[in-house]
């Protein structure tokens, strides 16, 4: 072990540190903590190696944060709005010589792709209330992160590694997957948080490609999608009636009568590029 691990092996147990605090969870901060500590490293080990940057997001009271360092981390960003879990923080920066930096921020408002240096992994239990917002704003720079290593509850989580026909697939399993290899690694019960949640959740293991998946403009796929999943139920012919209908599907060999669902990523890509072609797109 090194003298960083040693440090943080030697470190009060996360309840005891808690019972001295006022640090509760805080429902309207999405916050639900992790106390287990085989359960953070079980997390940690799914991003190794650790090495770089790892940046988390809302370790509240520092349960994955020491599991980070136990399995390896050379040197962790972590971003906590939480005044409360800053101060209750101060214990591990001490003890990880610098290794841990801690800022006190809103990670929406941050952009982690720009800050410290290749490679960046991201490894977090993120808050419920934000964590698609947080993928969709990261994934609209993939390819700053060597990976991304993240709780969701299990219902998005399932959308994320969805497959054509599958009943959660629809638009963020297109966009994940077209910039992403994509895999649901393990379920977290209800009972492995404090508040145990009404759900389960579960870890995804990202993979940024190194080009996407298919050649296609981002905000062209993004518009394809919409006007698609806009009914998810109808026939695209009907969803795609002011852009061209059945004709444009015909052209790029979609059949009609079909319903998002059913459709390939290759072939979402196919279409949103007849679209440029045609000029269908109100974003220019």
């Amino acid at each position: 072990m090194t003298a960083v691990t040693n440090k943080i092996a030697l470190l009060p147990p996360l309840r005891q540190l808690i019972s001295q605090t006022d640090l509760e969870a805080r429902k309207s901060l999405g916050q639900n903590f992790i106390f287990d500590m085989n359960l953070t490293q079980r997390i940690a080990r799914t991003a190794a190696p650790l090495q770089g940057a790892v940046f988390e997001i809302g370790p509240g009271p520092g349960g994955l944060t020491r599991a980070l360092f136990l399995e390896g981390a050379e040197k962790v960003i972590a971003i906590e709005k939480d005044r409360r879990a800053v101060r209750l923080l101060d214990h591990l920066v001490a003890a990880t010589d610098g290794q841990l930096i801690l800022h006190e921020d809103d990670a929406m408002k941050l952009p982690i792709w720009e800050m410290s240096e290749a490679p960046r992994k991201i490894v977090a239990n993120l808050p419920f209330n934000i964590a698609t917002a947080l993928l969709l704003k990261w994934l609209a720079h993939a390819n700053a992160f060597a990976s991304l290593t993240l709780m969701f509850q299990k219902e998005v989580a399932k959308r994320l590694v969805a497959q054509p026909g599958d009943k959660s697939y629809g638009r963020l399993s297109i966009i994940t997957q077209w910039l992403c290899q994509a895999e649901l690694k393990f379920d977290v019960p209800p009972q492995a948080f404090i508040p145990p949640p009404k759900i389960i959740s579960s870890v995804v293991h990202l993979i940024p490609r190194p080009q996407p998946l298919y050649d296609c403009r981002k905000d062209d796929l993004e518009a394809t999608t919409a006007i698609a999943f806009g009914q998810r139920r109808k026939m695209l012919r009907a969803s795609f009636k002011k852009h061209g209908g059945e004709s444009l599907l015909i052209s790029t060999d979609i059949d009609p009568t079909a319903r998002p669902q059913e459709l390939s990523i290759e072939a979402f890509t196919r279409l949103a590029n007849k679209m440029r072609q045609q000029n269908l797109f109100a974003h220019g």
